[in-house]
């Protein structure tokens, strides 16, 4: 009976040990846990940078087939005006400093 006793007192202190090993060491639970985070951090990222890729695609697909679309960019960004337009340009009074 005493030799089951100590082979009992042997693999609880063994389960004990690999427990510990497993929760508290650099590359148990812990780490589990930092990568779960990373991933969904990761993901939410993947995401926000898919929604972006899908607006840019429908903004190429619409300068690509409509004419509209170029002529609004060409307007806004390069500032460019149309063939029947004026532009005009109101520059400020230097004596009123507005």
């Amino acid at each position: 009976m005493s030799n089951l006793r100590w082979l009992l007192i042997v693999l609880g202190t063994l389960a004990v040990l690999l427990q510990a090993q497993l929760w508290l060491s650099e590359g148990g639970y812990r780490k589990t846990m930092k990568l779960r985070v990373a991933v969904a951090e990761q993901r939410a990222m993947n995401d926000r940078l898919r929604e972006r890729n899908a607006a840019l695609d429908a903004e190429v697909v619409n300068l690509k087939q409509g004419l509209e679309a170029a002529e609004e960019r060409a307007r806004t960004d390069l500032g460019l005006i149309g063939p029947r337009e004026t532009f005009y340009q109101v520059v400020p009074d230097a004596a009123t400093g507005d």
